[in-house]
């Protein structure tokens, strides 16, 4: 049975990054947090409609998040150079109005964020 990991100490890690704005790459280690509380978002693949949707909710809710000293990290297994390619896709498709689908580009049309 596998245990819970919830509310425990996180091990020790470093990891590549994309940098928030999807313009560049970065790294993150656990140090970056030390004294706050650290919330892991995994999400299976870039791509997929739940990344942008599950992403934006927590975006959305980043100032409650920060207002009780806690990160949201996002940690996808895809390789940082898709991430960044799909961070960047994502963004655009939310300046431009709502979410997109796999195959969006700028000037098609957005999903209906509601």
């Amino acid at each position: 049975m596998a245990e819970r990991l919830v509310g425990k100490p996180a091990p020790e890690f470093t990891m590549e990054t994309v940098t928030g704005d999807g313009t560049d790459f970065s790294k993150a280690s656990l140090t970056d947090y030390r004294g706050k509380w650290l919330v892991f978002f995994f999400y299976p693949l870039d791509f997929t409609f739940v990344c942008p949707t599950e992403i934006t909710a927590l975006s959305d809710a980043y100032e409650q998040f920060k207002a009780l000293d806690a990160e949201i990290l996002g940690v996808s297994t895809d390789s940082i150079h898709s991430h960044k390619e799909e961070t960047l896709r994502v963004l655009q498709a939310l300046q431009s109005g709502g979410l997109c689908a796999m195959n969006w580009k700028p000037g098609d049309k957005n999903l209906v964020t509601n």
